[in-house]
């Protein structure tokens, strides 16, 4: 790989509330500690350690999360830090950070991730991280993205269709790109688990500055315009107005020439508390817990506890729930209902909003 500086970008901006009553609009799942003791925003930028220096890393959130972001990352330089003044998903994200890298390296290799997943272990994701930036270093005009083989049919995440392998680089596949594939059916996503062919879409990528900066000028104009050259102030006038896009559906399912680097380590976007079975270690009884709190279970199995440290929980001949307690709200489902947890959310849109 030809000698370039390495930047990231964390994109750190949503305020999700999949996991509510603990993620809240003021503190989103990316600023809480779901894996460990460690929030996820943390562990992303921990996973960076060795492989982009601190001072390389932007870091792009809400104005309103900008102040618990800066608390949460104390190496994080504050002119590192971009704040959208409204959310706009991910394809204006990812043009503003591309458009500050260009002005600061124009001829850097760019990795964007999310600050909200729990990946391990963390140097065999650097390993697939430094085959990714050969790969994008070594082919101009090349987009590389990360997929993780399924091990179920799921139908909450978007899958990527790859070709066969067209090399091995550093020990790893790179598979070309067929297309992208929205959030499948059940029976669509037993189809694409029996072929072996498809992959679960990890919303990393990886890309030289020139490369990025070419596919935005063609395929999402308006936006990298309306970036490429703004000030904060602008920023904060024309953010606003920009097409409400996410990178896949803007760039990635436009764009001519795109590799993937399959991966098969631990990797959540703990999109649910039933993930929470993927990433904490159970107890005896087979009950997961996190958060700090403490749990005394009889003849309770298999079920998922998060709480505040010091709270205690105590369990009694039940199994298979998810119990989330905060101070304000406590949360009682079955696990495999825990998707559903987005009705109460709707509900509090019109009844509670501020317990959102």
């Amino acid at each position: 790989m030809s000698e370039r500086t390495i930047w990231a970008v964390i994109m750190a901006g949503g305020g999700g509330t999949r996991l509510w009553p603990a993620s809240r609009r003021s503190n989103p799942k990316q600023l809480l500690a779901l894996g460990g003791t460690t929030s996820l925003l943390q562990d992303t930028w921990a996973r960076l350690e060795g492989l982009v220096h601190p001072q390389h890393i932007l870091v792009v959130t809400s104005h309103d999360l900008a102040e618990a972001v800066l608390d949460q990352l104390p190496a994080l330089s504050p002119s590192h830090l971009l704040e959208e003044p409204v959310g706009r998903n991910t394809l204006p994200c990812v043009a503003w950070a591309a458009a500050e890298i260009a002005r600061r390296d124009p001829h850097a290799l760019q990795v964007v991730l999310p600050a909200d997943h729990v990946i391990e272990p963390a140097e065999a994701f650097r390993d697939t991280l430094r085959a990714a930036l050969h790969v994008a270093s070594e082919r101009p005009g090349t987009l590389v993205t990360l997929g993780i083989r399924p091990t179920y049919p799921a139908t909450g995440f978007g899958y990527i269709e790859a070709g066969r392998a067209e090399e091995d680089v550093l020990g790893h596949e790179v598979l070309p790109v067929q297309r992208f594939v929205e959030k499948p059916d059940r029976a669509r996503a037993e189809q694409f688990l029996r072929s072996g062919n498809y992959l679960w879409n990890s919303g990393a990528f990886l890309w030289s500055t020139e490369t990025i900066v070419a596919q935005l000028q063609k395929h999402a104009p308006a936006t990298w315009k309306a970036v490429q050259s703004a000030d904060h102030a602008q920023i904060t006038a024309c953010y606003p107005s920009l097409a409400f896009e996410s990178v896949d559906v803007g760039l990635m399912e436009k764009a001519e020439s795109i590799v993937v680097l399959p991966i098969s380590y631990l990797w959540s976007d703990v999109g649910s508390w039933s993930a929470l079975d993927e990433v904490l270690a159970p107890d005896a009884q087979g009950n997961r817990v996190g958060g700090g709190c403490h749990v005394i279970a009889e003849e309770a199995s298999n079920n998922v506890v998060y709480g505040p440290d010091g709270h205690l929980v105590a369990l009694l001949g039940v199994e298979g729930l998810a119990v989330v307690h905060t101070p304000d709200a406590t949360l009682v489902c079955p696990k495999d209902r825990a998707q559903e947890v987005r009705r109460l959310v709707q509900r509090l849109e019109n009844e509670e909003p501020g317990r959102l």
